[in-house]
Formats: structure tokens, sequence, C-alpha cells
């Protein structure tokens, strides 16, 4: 699951299945024209190649496409990918980065000062 990559209009098409859970290739076809301005065959072609690479699966009657892997998945896979890419997989080199740039208020603050502590009390009864 995590080497499943996808480029922006796979994503797109993705968006649409994990919204609506399943759709018709032509249902796709059409929302995404409307969206992106892509034609019916360019629709088609990406359907293809998310379904070669695991992400959906088309079913008959109606060519019904359905998302096999969730938002949850690629969002952990992507983030892993951008980490690795960026930040030598390190989370810290990123939080420090990205925090350092960052202007928050009090209530964030709290709010990241939760997550962390949370995720040590977890952590620390296993």
């Amino acid at each position: 699951m995590a080497d499943i990559k996808l480029h922006e209009g796979e994503l797109n098409i993705m968006e649409l299945l994990w919204s609506n859970k399943s759709l018709a290739a032509k249902d796709i076809a059409k929302i995404i024209k409307d969206y992106v301005g892509w034609e019916k065959n360019t629709t088609y072609t990406v359907i293809k190649r998310l379904v070669e690479k695991g992400a959906i699966k088309r079913e008959d009657p109606g060519f019904i496409c359905r998302a096999i892997i969730s938002k949850r998945a690629i969002q952990f896979s992507e983030t892993e990918i951008l980490l690795d890419k960026l930040y030598s997989g390190s989370l810290i080199k990123f939080f420090v980065d990205y925090l350092g740039n960052q202007v928050l208020s009090s209530e964030e603050i709290g709010e990241l000062q939760k997550i962390v502590n949370d995720y040590h009390n977890k952590n620390s009864k296993i």
C-alpha cells in the first residue's frame, strides 16, 4: 500500500470516489470534464491506471468504480514520501522547519501540546 503514489489527476478521481463511495466511469468522466476539462478518453485512461495500481476496482455492469484504498492510507503514504524527499524522513526536521516559519495562536499551541501529550500518554502505556 505504501508504494502507491498518485499524481494530482489521479487524486481528483480518488476524491470523487471517497466522497461518493461509487460512481460509474461515465459519471466520473462527466464530472472531471466540468471540473478539470479532461476528455472522456483521458479520464478512462486515468481510471485504468488507478485500477492497475490497486487504488480502485471497476465492476460490471456499468463500469462502477469504487476506491479500495482509503483516503487516510493515501494521506499517510504521500506524507511519508514528502518527508523522505524533503526532510530525509525526519518528522522532527519537518516540524522544526515548518513551525519555525509559522505564527501560531495560543490556542493552536495548546492544541499541539495536547496532541503531543496524548501521543506520549498513549505510547508510555505500551
